[in-house]
């Protein structure tokens, strides 16, 4: 996950320590959606490491004005700091923009545990609650700009579905 920056003060973090700053991101949830850490999400892009050791990490926003994006940076930072990493910082990482493609396995498993349908393309939606096929976007809009509102047919609850990016 780490990417090189070719810079004359940045390099790929260590392995060891990159290790660490993950575990310590993997308890970093997404204040939308508490279920999913901000690597569940795919939205950390790059390790590094300056010369006097601080780590920084590259964010890349689900999608261009994201309200949460602040709010991630600083839980980042805060949950870095708390860890050990002093000089701990967080940026933007706009290109290549993020893709819904970058929610791990395990990001898709919690999304559906917690009653949110994970993106899938042109793939048939099924209902997170009762799995049935027959649903309908009843919105383009749900809960967050990032989610659609669906109903299920077949047990009539209205759930999210993350969009596609």
């Amino acid at each position: 996950m780490s990417a090189i920056r070719e810079h004359s003060t940045l390099v790929t973090a260590p392995a060891a320590i990159e290790a660490r700053v993950h575990a310590v991101l993997a308890g970093v949830p997404d204040p939308e959606i508490p279920v999913l850490s901000v690597l569940d999400l795919g939205i950390v892009r790059a390790v590094e490491l300056g010369p006097d050791g601080e780590v920084r990490v590259a964010v890349s926003p689900t999608y261009s004005g994201c309200p949460a994006t602040a709010v991630i940076r600083r839980d980042i930072v805060r949950a870095l700091r708390q860890a050990g990493f002093a000089g701990a910082s967080a940026y933007d990482q706009l290109s290549p923009p993020w893709s819904s493609d970058w929610i791990s396995a395990e990001g898709h498993r919690k999304l559906r545990e917690y009653g949110i349908a994970p993106p899938g393309g042109d793939r048939e939606l099924a209902c997170p609650r009762c799995g049935s096929k027959s649903t309908r976007r009843l919105s383009e809009f749900g809960s967050t700009p990032c989610k659609a509102l669906y109903r299920c047919e077949s047990c009539l609850e209205p759930f999210d579905r993350f969009k596609c990016h």
